[in-house]
């Protein structure tokens, strides 16, 4: 006789909509936020326009990350593993072109590390999905 596999509980059920991501909102924007300022500064001394560069970085990784946890429960899993990828890959490629490369390598690499967010996304919304 046939049994059903017992369902996972926790996280993989949960998905990324969870309060706990939610809560860690905060603490993931001020990370971006001072990454950027640190790129941008580039071991230099602070300045206001480094400061508000790392204010302006937290508030925009905040809402975006917000937006797309607000959002992405509500697609079918392709459309939210892009989703995912696209915030991923435009995150990184911003921090990226804050180093001082040119504009193609910034948008090449962006492009490749938001590819593999949405395929790495697609694997865990596949298996884990009724």
């Amino acid at each position: 006789m046939a049994h059903a596999a017992p369902r996972p509980t926790g996280l993989a059920t949960r998905g990324l909509g969870s309060d706990a991501a939610v809560k860690l909102t905060p603490v993931l924007a001020l990370v971006y936020g001072y990454w950027a300022a640190a790129i941008q500064r580039s071991g230099g001394p602070i300045t206001a326009g480094n400061v508000w560069l790392g204010i302006v970085s937290t508030v925009a990784f905040a809402a975006v990350y917000l937006a797309v946890l607000k959002l992405a429960p509500r697609l079918p899993r392709e459309a939210r593993a892009l989703a995912w990828g696209a915030f991923a890959g435009i995150a990184f490629g911003y921090l990226y072109s804050l180093t001082g490369e040119s504009v193609l390598r910034s948008a090449g690499n962006a492009g490749l590390f938001g590819a593999a967010v949405a395929c790495a996304a697609f694997y865990r919304f596949y298996t884990t999905e009724d």
